[in-house]
This record gives structure tokens, C-alpha cells and sequence, in this order.
């Protein structure tokens, strides 16, 4: 699979609020009621990274998530990635 350059990934960051693109990585924070709610989302996202077989690199700090997305046997931002951001999208706006 092939890195996208950086106008791909510009006009696919168009159909992702508050996505952004930053060290070869889309990247977002998403924040939660409390950390159960967090801690909640997580889990569910942890299963459909695993059926898609890609897996973001996140953070949590209570109720913070911070998600970052980058092919790394791709070296950079692949389709792969955009994927998995619109599951994610989808499981976070699902809870509100």
C-alpha cells in the first residue's frame, strides 16, 4: 500500500472534522463526559481496529482521547488510515 501525499490527504481531512495532519499522522482528540464514557469508546474502537487489522496510536488521559493514525509498513498516511478515522467517527458520534 502507498503513502498518499500531502494533497490526498488534505482533501480527505475535508470530510473529517477536526482531523488534522501532522508528523507523517492524521491525528484528533476526542473528549468524553468521564473516563468510563473514554474508556468505553475505546473498547469498541479496539475491536473494529482489530477486524480491519489496523491499529491507532492513542492516548488517554481521563476523559482524553487522543488518536493517532499512520500506516507504518507504508511509511506515512495510507487509505488504511482514512478508513479506520470514518469507523471511528461513526462509533463516537453513535454515543452522542
Amino acid at each position: 500500500m502507498k503513502p498518499l501525499n500531502e494533497e490526498q490527504i488534505k482533501e480527505h481531512l475535508t470530510h473529517l472534522e477536526g482531523w488534522e495532519y501532522e508528523d507523517n499522522a492524521i491525528n484528533t482528540t476526542f473528549e468524553f463526559e468521564d473516563f468510563k464514557d473514554c474508556f468505553g469508546a475505546m473498547t469498541r474502537i479496539a475491536f473494529e481496529a482489530e477486524a480491519q487489522q489496523h491499529h491507532p496510536e492513542w492516548t488517554n488521559v481521563y476523559n482524553k482521547l487522543s488518536i493517532y493514525l499512520s500506516t507504518h509498513d507504508a511509511g506515512g498516511v495510507t487509505e488504511k488510515d482514512f478508513k479506520l478515522a470514518k469507523t471511528i467517527e461513526g462509533i463516537i458520534t453513535s454515543e452522542e
